[in-house]
């Protein structure tokens, strides 16, 4: 999403540093391109620990793209806000989320295409756009967000289990339309939370609350 930051913290690259060793014989081994997805709660760390996995792959000589789900929301964040209020029903990833739009550029990077159009949010302008992704070269496609661990096609699947009150530190940090402290949307993460919780079980990786890492076998 354009107007986002991404800060690499050391617990980032340390996630990162653990998985990515577990996984390069899986990755070149693999005829076409290698697919990781990265889900979690609000705030979780998906995209810095995508990014840092992006990085750590990048020293071994396989190159990646990272994809985010914010990009892929039916409305950009403030209408999607405002949306939220005035329907109650208007949350979850079959709902505000093109999830069909992002799995299907995980079907054309898989099959080979040298580029993919995907959209394009601009938080700042709330507005969406298109922009083009050169995937010549490209051997891991990154695809981080909420509701990732639905995707279908994807080789490694990485959850992070951390809720809405060991996320406020860095919810506090970014601070995105003044979201924190906010009674409406904590209440959006208490929702978020149910929805996603068994995620965790479909998970190749989960990263603790301590970013500690666990291979589930």
């Amino acid at each position: 999403m354009k107007g986002d930051v991404i800060v690499l913290e050391e617990h980032h690259t340390r996630a990162a540093s653990a998985i990515v060793p577990d996984i390069l014989d899986a990755i070149r081994a693999t005829a076409g391109r290698y697919v990781i997805t990265v889900a979690g709660e609000s705030g979780s760390g998906k995209s810095e620990t995508g990014k840092a996995i992006a990085d750590e792959l990048a020293t071994h000589g396989i190159e990646a793209v990272l994809l985010g789900q914010d990009d892929y929301f039916v409305l950009p964040p403030k209408s999607n806000d405002a949306r939220r209020r005035e329907d109650d029903m208007w949350l979850g990833p079959h709902v505000e989320v093109r999830l069909d739009v992002l799995e299907q550029n995980l079907v054309d990077a898989i099959e080979g295409d040298d580029e993919i159009v995907k959209p394009l949010i601009d938080y700042d302008a709330n507005s969406v756009d298109d922009e083009t992704i050169d995937l010549r070269g490209i051997d891991v496609v990154i695809a981080e967000g909420t509701y990732t661990t639905l995707l279908k096609h994807v080789d490694t699947k990485v959850f992070i289990a951390r809720n809405r009150l060991d996320t406020l530190e860095h919810r506090q940090k970014r601070n995105r339309g003044n979201e924190v402290g906010d009674p409406f949307i904590e209440g959006v993460l208490k929702l978020e939370h149910k929805i996603i919780a068994g995620h965790r079980q479909l998970a190749d990786f989960v990263i603790t609350r301590d970013y500690d890492v666990v291979a589930v076998k």
